[in-house]
């Protein structure tokens, strides 16, 4: 179905295939994304997941395959698919030195937007993430929390209808990574489409609506978490009448038998 109509799909990736040499970074890579929605990619390192968001946001050629963006084809048409979406990648894409209004500004300036909507796209923007009150401060000065959220409003300049967010909370702490979760849930309750890679578990089960997991470069299992959750088995109960010792800690987390533990063991648990 055509982008732009019900039902639509924003995001739709077809036998996808990227080599560094002998290595198959993406290997047959399949995925469809609804509009609207939240998918979360989810794997170990290596499996895949920049890689398939490098192509998808027109950064990176594939082998082989197709790949369709907000209704237009990320592999030849890259205009058309860079100016309707957006990208956040592992790092932070941010001039310390500038305040945060400054960096918003000159974001809005790059895509074309006269001085004057730059600045009010950028109020608006502070507005949105909570930093209106930091907008003019250094953003060497900002928190982790602050700074993702800053860099996901530069991602916003042009409202775009289809965010890619690369591990957008690694290396923060439980309070930056539930402030990023919060902007996040906000933009998909706009309409936002938003395809999340992340390593964490948690993330992918409060966020997504469906959830992809890629290993070896291929999807390997799909659906919603609630449907992953239920191929594992039944839920588990485990009581636990007395607080185990760290020897006990240890055995059970390095799957040991009960025996001796050397000095050095004991000293690594």
């Amino acid at each position: 179905m055509p982008y732009g109509e019900d039902g639509e799909v924003a995001i739709e990736a077809t036998a996808l295939t990227k080599r560094y040499g002998e290595k198959a970074a993406l290997d047959g890579f399949d995925l469809k994304v609804p509009a609207g929605s939240v998918c979360a990619l989810l794997g170990p390192n290596g499996a895949g997941k920049t890689t398939a968001v490098r192509i998808l946001t027109t950064l990176l050629r594939p082998d082989s395959g197709t790949a369709v963006v907000a209704g237009h084809d990320a592999v030849r048409d890259l205009s058309a698919v860079r100016y309707r979406i957006g990208l956040v990648g592992q790092d932070a894409s941010l001039d310390e030195v500038l305040s945060g209004r400054e960096n918003l500004v000159l974001f809005g300036r790059l895509y074309h937007l006269s001085a004057g909507q730059a600045r009010a796209r950028a109020a608006e923007l502070l507005d949105q993430f909570g930093l209106t009150e930091a907008a003019d401060r250094s953003v060497a000065g900002y928190s982790g929390g602050m700074r993702r959220r800053l860099d996901l409003a530069a991602s916003l300049i042009l409202t775009p209808p289809v965010l890619f967010l690369d591990e957008p909370t690694t290396g923060l702490d439980p309070r930056a990574r539930i402030e990023v979760w919060q902007a996040i849930r906000s933009l998909v309750g706009g309409g936002t489409t938003v395809l999340l890679t992340t390593q964490y578990l948690e993330e992918a089960d409060q966020l997504a609506d469906r959830i992809a997991v890629i290993d070896a470069g291929r999807v390997v299992a799909e659906g919603t978490p609630d449907e992953l959750k239920a191929k594992v088995g039944p839920d588990r109960v485990e009581t636990v009448t007395r607080k185990p010792s760290l020897d006990e800690v240890f055995l059970h987390l390095t799957g040991r038998s009960a025996r001796t533990i050397t000095s050095q063991e004991a000293a690594s648990a």
